[in-house]
């Protein structure tokens, strides 16, 4: 239920950021503030749910009862409409594109307990049978929840490609640096929390110059600076993680380094997928922002998981508790997860690729296509 309800409040909330604040300066602030905002969010709630856990674990469900209750007041008060005519929800495609997604990972979640099992391969074979069908659905509903056009502009194709790799690293280094202060430095899940706060230091500062920077050179040097920035951070936390170190400046050197690449990545990004687009699309690729964004997360958390298990088993180590673990598995454990630090190194190269065809110009980014264009033709934007 809270993973329906996000589904529908995350992109509608990116959308009002696009459709309230004009093409250009007013548009790209509005996403940095976005952007800083979400990972100040993220950072609060690792601090907030470690503190919930000391108490008890039920807390980290219901402190959302009293958020969601403000979010409505909020919305209620403070909202306006921003869409006109309301079209029929695409019930096949939804149900369709879940089931398929879904059991995509559940056959990586279970692949390190035998990649040949029937559970594995029964739910690769039916997870590609229904997002075969998915695509089928879709190309010919009449409201497809996934409008292929979308797909014409290879440079919006790479915009979304590398938010959804972009979400592979920020998911996987947020668990698995909690996992390895926790179980390997014996951090408490407060200490944890407290441990990350620089990340969204990072995080707000880079996205304050990106939200500058993206009006003046084109947004594919500025996620590949950024791109950059985080593979330095990841290949430096892989090096150290079988070494114990100390927070500073062991760990406090790749969480806000690693923040400032994301930062640095994120807001071009953001503002590419609806560059030049009309306010009848924006909801559309706010949503598949927002999709990218949830399912990199939850795919690449389940595919370097099963690496970080697989490397620690080779070496010795064990899926039981950290807690029940000798020295020789707790290295081991470590050593799985320096290989999912590498892990999030390897997949920056791969969003540098995908980035390298993303071609939209500072002017797309402040203005937007539609708009230029219409100034171009003498029409009154």
């Amino acid at each position: 239920l809270q993973g329906a309800s996000a589904a529908v409040a995350a992109p509608t909330a990116m959308a009002l950021v696009a459709t309230t604040f004009a093409p250009g300066k007013p548009r790209s602030q509005a996403f940095a503030i976005y952007a800083a905002m979400t990972g100040v969010g993220s950072v609060a709630g690792l601090i907030l749910g470690g503190v919930l856990t000391e108490v008890s674990w039920r807390l980290v469900f219901l402190i959302n009862v009293p958020i969601g209750l403000v979010v409505v007041i909020g919305a209620m008060l403070a909202l306006r409409e921003s869409q006109g005519e309301r079209l029929p929800l695409d019930v096949p495609g939804a149900v369709l594109g879940t089931l398929g997604c879904t059991l995509l990972v559940l056959g990586v979640n279970e692949g390190p307990n035998g990649w040949d099992s029937p559970v594995v391969i029964v739910s690769f074979v039916l997870g590609a049978l229904a997002l075969i069908a998915f695509v089928i659905v879709e190309r010919r509903a009449p409201n497809p929840i996934l409008p292929f056009s979308l797909f014409d502009n290879s440079s919006r194709v790479a915009a979304l490609l590398a938010i959804l790799f972009a979400s592979m690293i920020m998911m996987c280094m947020a668990v698995f640096i909690s996992l390895y202060l926790q179980g390997i430095l014996k951090y408490s899940p407060i200490q944890s929390g407290l441990a990350v706060v620089p990340f969204a230091f990072g995080l707000g500062i880079a996205a304050a110059i990106a939200s500058k920077l993206a009006l003046m050179v084109q947004p594919r040097w500025l996620v590949l600076v950024g791109g950059a920035v985080i593979l330095a951070g990841c290949f430096y936390a892989s090096s150290i993680a079988t070494d114990a170190p100390d927070y500073f400046p062991g760990i406090f050197i790749p969480v806000v380094v690693i923040g400032f690449g994301v930062g640095l990545a994120v807001i071009p990004l953001t503002l590419s997928v609806v560059a030049g687009v009309g306010p009848h699309e924006i909801g559309p690729l706010t949503a598949l922002a927002q999709v990218a964004q949830n399912l990199g997360g939850a795919v690449g958390l389940v595919v370097v998981g099963a690496l970080v298990t697989s490397r620690a088993l080779s070496k010795g180590g064990t899926t039981e508790p950290v807690e029940t673990m000798n020295p020789a598995q707790l290295a081991a454990q470590a050593e799985g997860y320096g290989l999912a630090f590498a892990a999030c190194a390897g997949i920056a190269v791969v969003a540098a690729i995908v980035v390298l065809f993303m071609r939209f110009t500072p002017e797309q980014v402040a203005e937007g296509q539609a708009a230029q264009e219409a100034a171009d033709a003498g029409v009154d934007k």
